[in-house]
């Protein structure tokens, strides 16, 4: 692109995350305009090329491709409240978390604004912008993802369309966090145990790989084993896991441990089993959870 024109960009939203998107914009050569409510963070933008706007409607009046990253979404309601008839014609892409709910309802303003709205979800951190691993998750107006596109390719070479319903960003969003924030605490308390019983967490994380390998494949294969409605127990069932579960849970229980993670799951557990669930493989959890809906 280096002979074409860069599409202008507004961006809304300097926290973390806004001011990497918008150093990325400039970076890539885009005619970058931002607002923030406190306007002092734009002051390293605009030493980067970037031009300051008084209020978020001039933001929008600057450019045809608007891109929002507040810290949710009743700031995105504040933020976008004056500006809508100066959103008429353009592309609104939305990366701010949101549920799928707030995203539809979004959506839904924007068009009777006359804006083509994008929600998406940012999977990385802010220092992951712009960089190959930095993933990126958009849905809602394809005609309007098409047209930013372009521009959106500079923030993440893994930018992914997934289709019309405005609200598909934010559910893949929820449920990829919901896999993130479990992990984090599997990891934490792997660690509390650890240090419980004299080893360093250090000394622990080497040996992890091994353990988070096994995750995709397991993953893929609950999957589709609940696409199926058929879940196996030959590899384990629910009744042998419960029974490596209780013990996990009481050597954390001994060194004082709070088990409450630990606690929730085995409730899951339980009632799988008391459903009668005992012999089919782990994936029956899935339904389980759901409520068996």
């Amino acid at each position: 692109m280096s002979g074409e024109a860069r599409t202008p960009v507004a961006v809304l939203g300097l926290g973390l995350m806004g001011s990497a998107i918008a150093k990325t914009f400039l970076a890539a050569g885009y005619p970058t305009v931002v607002w923030n409510r406190t306007g002092a963070k734009a002051d390293a933008l605009v030493e980067l090329g970037a031009g300051r706007a008084a209020s978020a409607a001039a933001a929008v009046a600057a450019a045809p491709l608007v891109v929002v990253s507040l810290l949710d979404d009743d700031a995105v309601e504040a933020a976008l409240r004056d500006t809508g008839p100066r959103l008429r014609g353009r592309v609104l892409v939305n990366l701010t978390s949101s549920t799928p709910e707030q995203s539809r309802k979004r959506a839904e303003w924007a068009g009777r604004h006359g804006a083509e709205y994008v929600d998406g979800a940012v999977m990385a951190v802010p220092q992951g912008i712009g960089t190959p691993d930095a993933l990126l998750l958009y849905s809602g107006s394809e005609s309007g993802y098409r047209a930013a596109e372009p521009a959106l390719s500079a923030l993440a070479e893994k930018g992914t369309y997934l289709g019309a319903d405005h609200g598909r960003a934010a559910a893949f969003d929820a449920s990829l966090v919901s896999v993130f924030w479990l992990s984090f605490f599997g990891v934490s308390l792997g660690i509390a145990l650890a240090e419980a019983e004299g080893i360093k967490g250090s000394e622990l994380v080497p040996f992890t790989p091994a353990v988070v390998s096994l995750l995709p494949d397991m993953a893929a294969q609950t999957a589709a084993q609940v696409e199926a409605g058929h879940y196996p127990g030959d590899d384990t069932s629910i009744s042998s896991a419960y029974t490596a579960f209780t013990t996990l849970r009481e050597v954390i229980a001994r060194h004082g441990i709070d088990t409450g993670v630990l606690d929730a799951t085995g409730e899951v557990f339980r009632r799988a089993l008391a459903a009668g669930h005992g012999a089919e493989g782990l994936a029956r959890l899935v339904p389980v959870l759901a409520g068996d809906r």
